[in-house]
Parts: C-alpha cells; sequence; structure tokens
C-alpha cells in the first residue's frame, strides 16, 4: 500500500463494518488499505484491535511474504463478511442464517484467549497501583492470529448489532456501511462532511437548474 494513502475510515459505528470499509474510494480512487501486509499492520494498529508491541513481534518473526498472506486471508474474509451483510441488511436476522456464518465460526474456534489478573493502570503519587483487573488477552501464536480480533469485531456485528439498522451510504459512488445508531434511524450518509454535504450541493443545483 502506498504511504500516501490517507488514514483508515472508521464511521460505522462498529468495527466489524469499518473492517467492511477498509476498501473505499474517499476521493476519486479506490483505497485499499489492507491491499497487503504492511496495509493490515496499519490498519489494525489504527483499529487498536491489536496491541502495538504484538504487531511489532509478529512483524519482526513473519518470514518472506507471510503477511502479504494474511492480508490475501483478509481480503478473502472482508469480502465474504460484505455479502453476508448485504444480503441480510435492512431486515432482523434470522437463526436460519447461521449455516451461512460457518466461516466465521471456524475462524472463532481458532481463537487462544484467555483471562489474567494485572495491575490497574493508574497509579498514585507514591507510585503504588490501586488494586488490579481482569484483562482479556490471547496468545499470538503465528501472523494469522491477527485474523482472530477481526472476526470477534465481526461476530459482534452479527450477535449485537440490529440488522435492521444496518445501512449502505446513499451517496451514488459510495460503498461505505454503517449501522444506523441515531434516535429517529434517520442517518443516510457515511458522514455529513462528505456525502451528505455532495448531495445538498446536488440539490442546489437541481433547484437553480429548475428555475432556470
Amino acid at each position: 500500500m502506498l504511504q500516501s494513502h490517507p488514514p483508515a475510515i472508521f464511521i460505522a459505528d462498529t468495527l466489524g463494518l469499518d473492517f467492511i470499509n477498509s476498501i473505499a474510494t474517499p476521493v476519486d480512487t479506490p483505497v485499499d488499505w489492507i491491499a497487503d501486509g504492511e496495509g493490515l499492520l496499519r490498519w489494525l494498529r489504527q483499529a487498536d484491535l491489536v496491541p502495538s508491541d504484538v504487531i511489532d513481534e509478529l512483524k519482526v518473526g513473519a518470514v518472506a511474504g507471510e503477511l502479504d498472506k494474511v492480508a490475501d486471508l483478509a481480503r478473502d474474509l472482508r469480502e465474504w463478511f460484505r455479502g453476508f451483510v448485504r444480503k441480510h441488511m435492512g431486515r432482523p436476522l434470522t437463526p436460519k442464517a447461521l449455516r451461512e456464518l460457518e466461516p466465521l465460526n471456524r475462524l472463532l474456534e481458532r481463537d487462544e484467549a484467555f483471562s489474567r489478573i494485572v495491575p490497574h493502570r493508574h497509579e498514585d503519587r507514591d507510585g503504588g497501583g490501586d488494586g488490579f483487573t481482569l484483562e482479556r488477552t490471547r496468545r499470538w501464536r503465528s501472523a494469522e492470529s491477527l485474523l482472530l480480533p477481526v472476526g470477534e469485531a465481526m461476530a459482534k456485528v452479527v450477535c449485537e448489532e440490529s440488522f435492521t439498522d444496518i445501512k449502505a451510504c446513499e451517496g451514488p459512488a459510495c460503498t461505505l456501511m454503517f449501522a444506523d445508531h441515531t434516535r429517529a434511524r434517520a442517518r443516510r450518509w457515511c458522514s455529513m462532511a462528505i456525502c451528505g454535504n455532495r448531495a445538498k450541493q446536488a440539490a442546489h443545483r437541481n433547484r437553480i437548474k429548475d428555475r432556470g
């Protein structure tokens, strides 16, 4: 991925849909933020899905081409999930969809997540801690384990979001998707600053044309 690419887009209000949005056309040219291994690492870092120290360790330990292969898998996973979401969005998800989720369940079954007790991060002036907390983490055994938190984010979309509220931006050329969490469920655009503003400008031009 070119270094000139803009920062990844996070407008979906849920990371599982933001993963679908990791390929988009923010201006005129399509941008794939996970086009290669380096891109995948940058996206995971921006999404805060994988600790930075884990990313650095896996990057150092990866053999030539290994991260690019994981990025290939990530893109396949993304497009599979895009198809699933587009098929079911706009109406409640029914139990019949469970069979279609088998690829995601197979990924989740590979996870080696566990909990451990760690100190609170906040310390008092004397350097002492203020007790402990339970932290959820996982074993990162290979570069492919980078896909585990992505799978978890997608599973949260399936289990925690109402598919009735999942929408595609109404911008004519926009491919971004989002979960509409507004009170009236009236969100139409990925961003008012981008597609919403373009729609207003187009409507204004049409009004002027009609008057002329």
